[in-house]
């Protein structure tokens, strides 16, 4: 058996036995519960020992079982603390983190995708990986031309092996909803499932990628590496040094982490709007903290790296989402439930009330009211449990709403950012940035102050 099959036939056996391992929890669990302990502390004890499994193994796989791990661990934020903390360091660990590939496979691949004097184009060329992701590995070298470069070599069999994982987490999605509270994890996994292609291909990557590096180029602000060859199976991109936000979340300053916040922030709606192109994978292993912003080598700009999976939206985000947060600020509730249905958000078949609608939006939005907010793991667990409890009535409301096709991917993107900044536990001037690049949300001028604004000029 050659080495591909065998790892694939481990691969499959490990996420096989995850199944397994919850239902014999489960059975511990009834067990714990027959000999009198309460349900809430059984509860918690099984959802730690599952999600425990879960990152374990996750965390020794590439593919799509890693792609799935890295999707989730920005979501850590709603999870309990007493779960959230015993495994907290492994998920951070996914985010960067996954077994190299064997550097006699590295050099076979750039040989075939290079040429058999590939060793030429490059002065230095490190066989040991700099880092490691779900379809590929990146090593640190210099470019014929003096440059430092970043070497992205995709795994042979990547879009298989993504596409197997997938499919058999999707077979028991279910059983993994009780560690993410409010979310449904069988559509992401449908909508990564979906991206495979469009991930595996470097040419589109590249694309998107110069796109936002000649866009942000003379950006204080932000860093975007430029591509310097691209091929299949290898991308080659400026490298770019700096702190990755997963050390930021762990160890940072609380100025480090509030500008990180910020400049996250400042990214994802500034780039839409910039680029007709929206990043679609916010995990902190994707961004750096770097030294020299707009104010000196004391402040700090937001390096962003891996353009695999991108939403394309020639015309920024589209305006119903500013519109409406706006209306939805304003307690404006009939106008709000008009938009939402014509959106597709409510179904032609089902009525909802509109107060109620506002009332279930309200909290979620609270970051865009203040002029800045501070995004905490409680105020994200907070979201989280009102709308996954049966008994709330948001959690019933929730059901019988839809996500349009069209908003997925901007609605996962969006939540996983805002994970992202409650890991930070940064205060962000988030309606600055809404006001700027999101079409609609801005107040409208009144007429009359533009046509008095010359006279106090004068």
């Amino acid at each position: 058996m050659s080495d591909l099959p065998r790892k694939a036939v481990t691969r499959t056996a490990k996420l096989a036995a995850l199944p397994l391992g919850f239902a014999g929890r489960a059975t511990w669990g009834l067990g714990k519960r027959i000999v009198g302990e309460s349900a809430e502390i059984v509860g918690q004890q099984l959802q730690q020992r599952t999600a425990e499994q879960l990152f374990k193994v996750l965390g020794e796989l590439k593919g799509g079982a890693m792609k799935f791990g890295q999707a989730l661990s920005v979501f850590e934020s709603a999870l309990p603390e007493e779960v959230a903390g015993p495994y907290r360091a492994a998920l951070t660990k996914l985010q960067e983190a996954a077994p190299p590939m064997p550097t006699r496979t590295v050099h076979k691949v750039l040989g075939e995708r290079l040429g058999e004097d590939w060793r030429g184009l490059f002065l230095e060329f490190e066989d040991k990986p700099a880092a490691a992701a779900s379809i590929g590995q990146v090593h640190r070298a210099i470019w014929h031309d003096g440059r430092e470069v970043a070497v992205k070599v995709q795994y042979p069999g990547a879009g298989e092996a993504l596409l197997s994982d997938l499919n058999q987490l999707s077979r028991f999605a279910r059983l993994l909803g009780p560690l993410m509270p409010g979310m449904d994890v069988k559509p992401l996994i449908t909508e990564l499932k979906d991206r495979v292609a469009e991930e595996l291909d470097y040419d589109l990557e590249a694309e998107a990628q110069r796109s936002h590096a000649e866009e942000f180029a003379d950006d204080p602000d932000i860093v975007v590496p430029d591509v310097v060859h691209q091929c299949e199976q290898v991308l080659i991109t400026e490298w770019i040094d700096g702190v990755p936000l997963s050390e930021i979340i762990t160890d940072g300053t609380q100025e480090q982490r509030d500008r990180a916040g910020q400049l996250l922030a400042h990214f994802l709606f500034s780039g839409p709007a910039r680029t007709g192109l929206l990043h679609a994978d916010p995990h902190p292993g994707n961004f750096r903290l770097l030294p020299g912003g707009p104010l000196g080598e004391d402040d700090w700009r937001l390096g962003v790296l891996d353009f695999g999976t991108v939403d394309r939206l020639p015309g920024g985000l589209p305006a119903p989402i500013g519109e409406s947060l706006r209306m939805t600020l304003d307690g404006e509730a009939e106008a709000v439930y008009e938009r939402l249905c014509a959106e597709g958000f409510v179904k032609e078949s089902i009525e909802l009330d509109p107060d109620a609608v506002l009332e279930y939006l309200l909290p979620i939005i609270e970051p865009a009211r203040a002029d800045a907010f501070t995004f905490t793991r409680g105020w994200m667990r907070g979201q989280a449990t009102r709308i996954a409890d049966p008994r709330s009535p948001a959690y019933q409301l929730a059901k019988q709403l839809n996500l349009p096709p069209s908003y997925l991917l901007i609605h996962r993107v969006t939540l996983s950012t805002i994970g992202v900044l409650c890991q930070l536990g940064a205060t962000v001037r988030l309606r600055d940035e809404l006001e700027e690049w999101l079409t609609g949300f801005a107040p409208e001028e009144d007429p009359d102050d533009e046509a008095e604004q010359p006279a106090a000029k004068v």
